[in-house]
């Protein structure tokens, strides 16, 4: 890749889009039985509508919003849990800002700190490690939160701190994995997902391997993604040609990135710092098995949760907001009650109307825009 430009050509877009058609048209699809293609990832569904991809594809063709946005999916158990560590005296809480916004049952972080408490947006673990370097006084925990994505750099900076001896950094550990949760939608009944675009970043950690059993186990195509206009278009063709062909297989479109290998320094540092927890609550799916990780034991002096007592509770959604319906793709977003009234990216009731990769938030800000770029199917 030389430019991205290189990814965002209409001509190259307009081809696809052409065969798009043809392999809908061939598939049979229709307005009562749309292919339906879940793009796992929040990154794809942003760009997705900034791009207005749904607006570009054949009617008969369906994208379907899934789990892949870790603020999304953050309980309210878990942000008060936060807003409880928070309050604690001497404590320094660190996030990443699209976490600072998400509600809990007692308020948001963002609430916290105009309530007093010592609250400090960072742009990585490492940011967080010099505060507790500066602040050898005080207790700073680190909000560590994301897919296999971002569990490489806060395992490396447990190993940094451990290395440095710095004492008073630790983590509140909310690290989840993406192959549960597929497994979770796979088994849900009435599902109806045709196939799914992987998630590209994910897999530049884990490489392709852990998505294997998709296509094995449940017969559905997979196809791991780029982020860019055509390298959608070209991996929803790939996911079409595979169900036209009777086949279900792992396929890489994001070859440029993602080694089918993974990342080996990423793992290594992944397996010495977390180990699988027996379960995980992600919200509006409730419990999933082995879907989180939580600090080993030989680490447990870098562990929030061992150092801190947090309340713990499990608490249940506003009745009002339909998250976990959005995450299940039973549901788009404009079909929730409150979705643009009572719960606006000013005014959240759920995390999916917080984070820029949430698909509440995406239907908002780009539903009723033009595409950045036009893109015609005609030649």
């Amino acid at each position: 890749m030389k430019y991205v430009d290189e990814f965002r050509d209409p001509l190259a877009a307009r081809a696809l889009l052409r065969e798009i058609a043809g392999a809908t048209e061939r598939l049979g699809a229709s307005l009562e039985r749309p292919l339906q293609i879940m793009e796992v990832c929040g990154g794809h569904t942003h760009s997705i509508f900034r791009y207005a991809l749904k607006d570009l594809i054949p009617p008969a063709l369906e994208f379907v919003h899934g789990p892949g946005c870790p603020v999304c999916v953050l309980p309210m158990g878990r942000v008060d849990d936060c807003v409880a560590i928070a309050n604690e005296p001497g404590v320094i809480f660190t996030t990443f800002g699209d976490a600072m916004r998400v509600p809990g049952s007692k308020g948001s972080l963002l609430q916290a700190r105009a309530d007093g408490a010592d609250v400090r947006m960072v742009y990585s673990p490492l940011d967080a490690l010099e505060i507790a370097a500066a602040n050898p006084g005080r207790d700073v925990v680190f909000f560590a939160l994301g897919f296999e994505t971002t569990m490489p750099s806060t395992a490396m900076t447990v190993l940094e701190a451990k290395r440095r001896g710095i004492g008073n950094f630790s983590l509140f550990c909310n690290h989840i994995t993406i192959v549960p949760t597929i497994k979770a939608i796979l088994d849900s009944p009435g599902m109806t997902i045709d196939g799914f675009l992987g998630p590209g970043h994910v897999a530049m950690v884990s490489g392709t391997a852990p998505f294997e059993f998709i296509a094995a186990e449940y017969g559905r195509p997979l196809v791991i993604s780029g982020f860019e206009p055509t390298d959608i278009l070209q991996s929803l063709l790939m996911v079409l040609r595979q169900l036209e062909q009777g086949r279900a297989a792992v396929e890489n479109q994001y070859a440029r990135l993602v080694d089918p290998g993974g990342n080996a320094a990423g793992l290594e540092a992944i397996t010495e710092v977390f180990e699988l927890r027996e379960f995980f609550e992600w919200r509006g799916l409730g419990s999933i098995d082995h879907s989180g990780v939580r600090v080993r034991e030989a680490y447990a002096a870098f562990d929030a949760e061992r150092r801190f007592s947090v309340p713990g509770a499990r608490i249940a959604d506003p009745k009002s907001c339909q998250c976990g319906e959005v995450l299940k793709g039973a549901i788009k977003p404009p079909q929730c009650k409150v979705f643009g009234t009572a719960c606006t990216p000013q005014t959240p009731l759920g995390a999916l109307m917080v984070s820029s990769e949430g698909a509440c938030a995406a239907y908002y800000q780009f539903a009723r825009r033009e595409p950045v770029i036009p893109i015609a199917v005609a030649a």
